[in-house]
């Protein structure tokens, strides 16, 4: 099915599915938070903690999933083509916009909600779950769910959203341009 469809159609199917992740975020914060300022509790411009906790562990779990790619067969890391379908005929500007569009809405639902809510394993695993095409794929089923804990993690130990939204972008954005650039 992905095969049939048009980069505009899968960039559109893609922008639905994550405005759908945030207005799920709003309307679950509704009912789990006392109060909507609870959000910005979560974002801190503090630089220091988005480099060591944000960019950096975006920059490891790039360098570790360039390993993974390296060491297994090209079959294991096979997604059905989506990601490549995704981004290999995109602008760096329009990959960089795909990268930040799911690195908010993701981390917003997934760490802002869920984990602060139900807690680090819980969301963790279901941020692994909505990845549902990885299901029948153990080394991308774990490489997701050991970026999903790390993150989670970053996230347990600084409560600021914008490392774990750094860090998931950065992981999108250059592993993206790694395929956009590929041969």
């Amino acid at each position: 099915m992905i095969e049939q469809m048009t980069d505009k159609e899968i960039k559109m199917q893609l922008i639905l599915s994550q405005m759908l992740l945030f207005a799920l975020s709003m309307l679950l914060s509704i009912f789990l938070f006392e109060h909507m300022s609870q959000w910005f509790y979560y974002f801190s411009l503090n630089i220091e903690q988005i480099v060591y906790y944000g960019i950096i562990p975006g920059l490891i779990i790039v360098v570790l999933d360039l390993l993974l790619i390296y060491v297994f067969p090209k079959r294991y890391y096979d997604d059905g083509g989506i990601n490549v379908k995704l981004f290999k005929n995109r602008s760096v500007l329009d990959i960089c916009f795909i990268a930040l569009i799911v690195a908010v809405s993701e981390e917003l639902l997934f760490r802002g909600v869920l984990q602060t809510s139900f807690g680090y394993i819980a969301a963790s695993v279901v941020f692994t779950l909505v990845h549902i095409r990885y299901l029948t794929k153990p080394v991308l089923l774990i490489s997701v769910l050991f970026v999903s804990f790390y993150i989670g993690y970053m996230f347990e130990l600084t409560g600021n959203l914008i490392c774990s939204v750094a860090s998931h972008f950065i992981v999108d954005f250059l592993l993206g341009l790694v395929i956009r650039f590929q041969k």
